[in-house]
């Protein structure tokens, strides 16, 4: 099975896809185009979602609203992140940081009192340090080695239990016959008391646990939103989902397993 994930090449999508598939791994430069390869062109894709310390990750969750996808797996990875540089001595002045990775590594970050640049990716990190002398960056031990850089200080993570949750996307849902877990989106698209206890009740009612209730802007106005959810599989989801159809907008996003790789425990 061929994947398409987030590259350059030292990403740590670009390291879960070589470890959840035996085929080729195509990196392209944004999740957006992850996305719209597996729209359009029905490829498969593999997207970080969250975070143990960051929570939501924007871009992905701007997919997952955007395109006619389904999530099909999913994989937990645990993440460390190392200090780099070109060389071993000398000051860091400057620090290039994806994002999701400065949140992630935020004490140590604070501590350099460096200028910090963002980046489109770690392994774009990786390649800007190796560009500007007095520099530095955090990346994985996989693109430190990839890009010949110098570990400085390694685990600079805030919490040593960092894990990220990557998902497979397809086309078309999973045919995985004991699903663990289904995911939705809901768009309420109107403001009224009690609503959120009125959809919620939906799945208390059935005894169905919620695992991840995430809102994000609906981007139809402040203080509009919707809502991704993820709820523990039980044959009585799917009469869940009908009725919550029945009172707003539902976007169902699929029910699936998860991936396990060797000697990554979560």
């Amino acid at each position: 099975m061929s994947l398409v994930t987030l590259g350059p090449e030292g990403t740590f999508s670009h390291e879960v896809a070589e470890c959840v598939t035996n085929g080729p791994v195509t990196l392209v430069p944004t999740i957006r185009e992850v996305f719209r390869e597996v729209a359009e062109n029905g490829r498969r894709g593999l997207v970080p979602l969250e975070n143990s310390e960051a929570g939501g990750v924007g871009p992905t969750l701007d997919g997952l609203m955007a395109y006619r996808v389904f999530i099909t797996a999913e994989i937990f990875m645990p993440v460390h992140h190392f200090l780099v540089s070109p060389r071993d001595t000398g000051n860091i002045r400057t620090l290039f940081v994806h994002p999701q990775t400065h949140e992630q590594c935020s004490e140590v970050i604070e501590g350099l009192g460096a200028e910090v640049i963002h980046t489109s990716s770690n392994a774009a990190s990786a390649h800007a340090t190796l560009q500007c002398a007095d520099s530095g960056a955090i990346v994985s031990r996989r693109a430190a080695e990839l890009y010949g850089l110098v570990i400085r200080q390694p685990n600079v993570e805030n919490n040593p239990d960092n894990v990220t949750r990557f998902v497979c996307i397809d086309a078309v849902p999973a045919e995985k016959k004991h699903p663990l877990k289904c995911s939705i989106l809901v768009d309420p698209e109107s403001d009224r008391a009690g609503l959120l206890h009125e959809l919620l009740g939906v799945f208390s009612r059935r005894g169905i646990n919620l695992t991840r209730i995430e809102s994000r802007p609906s981007k139809r106005g402040m203080g509009r939103y919707v809502f991704f959810i993820d709820l523990t599989y039980s044959p009585a989801c799917v009469d869940a989902i009908e009725e919550l159809k029945a009172l707003t907008t539902v976007k169902n996003l699929g029910c699936y397993g998860r991936k396990e790789v060797p000697g990554w425990t979560c």
